[in-house]
C-alpha cells in the first residue's frame, strides 16, 4: 500500500513541509527508514540520528523543525509520537483485508450470551452463558470469556486471554484445602486492551473491575476482586494479587509484583521488577526489590535498610568531629 503525504495530513492534521504528492509505502524507525518510508522523532535525545536518516519524511515537534527541514520533507505536529500512533491506525484501517464473519465458525458462543452485532468473535473463542459483549469489541483467536462477565465497548482482547476464570480461593481444613466458590464476575469498561494470555480472575463475591481505558500487556495475572482504575497501563508479566485497588492513570512496569489488599493512589508509577508490599497513597515514581530470605532475617534486614540514610548522616557528623 502507498499513501500520499498530503492524504495523511488531510486525515490527521499537522503541517506538511515538502511535496504533498510524495508517496510512502511503509513506516520505519529513523535509523532504518528508506526514502519511500515515513518515520518520526519522538524523543529529542535521538536528534543526532536525524541528519543521517534516509526517511522520505519525518514527523517532528516544532522545536525540531529547522533540523528536519534541512534534511528533507517533514510533518510538524505538537506530539510526534502521538501523531505517529495515529498514522499507524490510519495505515491499518486502509490496509486491512475485508472483514470475515462477525463470529468465526469455530467459535463457541452460548445461546444465553449477548454479543453486540458489531462485535467480532475470532477463531476458537469461547463465550459462556450470561456474558455481555459491547459494540465494536474484538475477541482475537482463542479468547475465553467465562459465565456472567461483562465486556464494554470498543475493547480488544488478544489471543489466549482468559476472562473470568475462578479466583484462587481455598480454605484450609485439617491439612487439605476446600474450595471457596467464586461467585462474582469480571466487569470490563470501554476502550480496554487486554494482551495475549493475560488472565483476569472473577471475584469471590463482588466483581473484579477493570475501568475504562485500561491497557494490559501480555501474560499479566489479575487476581480476584482487583480493581484497576481508568487509563492505567500495565506491562507484561506483572502479577496483581487479590483485592488490590489500583488507581487511575497509573503505570506498572513489566514483572512488577503487587500484594493483595493494597491500595495504589491515582498517578502512581511502579518501575519494572519492583515488589509492592505496602499501600502507596501519594502519586509519584516508586522502585525497589529486596532479596528473599527466611522471614525473620528478612524483616530485620529490611528494618535496618530503612535506617541506612540516618546511619549515613550520623557517620558523616562523627567524621566532621574527628
Amino acid at each position: 500500500m502507498q499513501l500520499r503525504l498530503g492524504s495523511i495530513v488531510e486525515a490527521l492534521g499537522g503541517e506538511l513541509h515538502g511535496d504533498p504528492r510524495r508517496e510512502v509505502d511503509g513506516l520505519a524507525p529513523l535509523e532504518s527508514a528508506t526514502p519511500s518510508q515515513l518515520s518520526f522523532l519522538g524523543n529529542a535525545r535521538l536528534l543526532s540520528l536525524l541528519p543521517s536518516s534516509k526517511a522520505g519524511c519525518v514527523i517532528v515537534a516544532p522545536a525540531q523543525f529547522e533540523a528536519a527541514r534541512a534534511r528533507g520533507d517533514c510533518i510538524v505536529a505538537p506530539h510526534p509520537y502521538l501523531y505517529f500512533a495515529r498514522v499507524t491506525q490510519l495505515w491499518k484501517r486502509l490496509s486491512s483485508p475485508p472483514a470475515g464473519p462477525a463470529i468465526h465458525p469455530s467459535a463457541v458462543v452460548d445461546p444465553e450470551a449477548v454479543v453486540h452485532p458489531t462485535a467480532r468473535i475470532g477463531a476458537l473463542c469461547v463465550v459462556e452463558r450470561g456474558v455481555h459483549i459491547g459494540p465494536g469489541t474484538v475477541l482475537k483467536a482463542r479468547v475465553t470469556v467465562a459465565e456472567g462477565c461483562v465486556i464494554g465497548d470498543r475493547c480488544t482482547l488478544h489471543p489466549g486471554a482468559v476472562i473470568g476464570a475462578d479466583g484462587f480461593g481455598f480454605a484450609p481444613n485439617a491439612g487439605v484445602w476446600e474450595k471457596i466458590e467464586q461467585l462474582g464476575g469480571v466487569r470490563i469498561g470501554n476502550d480496554v486492551d487486554i494482551g495475549a494470555n493475560t488472565c483476569i480472575d472473577r471475584g469471590a463475591l463482588a466483581d473484579t473491575v477493570i475501568e475504562d481505558g485500561v491497557k494490559l500487556d501480555n501474560l499479566i495475572q489479575v487476581g480476584h476482586n482487583v480493581r484497576i482504575g481508568r487509563n492505567t497501563a500495565i506491562a507484561g508479566c506483572a502479577g496483581i494479587a487479590g483485592s488490590a485497588n489500583i488507581g487511575a492513570h497509573c503505570t506498572i512496569g513489566g514483572a512488577a509484583m503487587i500484594l493483595g489488599h493494597l491500595t495504589l493512589a491515582d498517578g502512581v508509577n511502579i518501575s519494572a521488577g519492583s515488589f509492592v508490599s505496602r499501600s502507596i497513597l501519594k502519586p509519584g515514581h516508586y522502585s525497589g526489590i529486596f532479596p528473599i530470605d527466611d522471614n525473620a532475617s528478612w524483616e530485620k534486614n529490611a528494618a535496618t535498610l530503612k535506617q541506612l540514610h540516618k546511619l549515613r548522616d550520623r557517620v558523616k557528623a562523627l567524621e566532621k568531629k574527628t
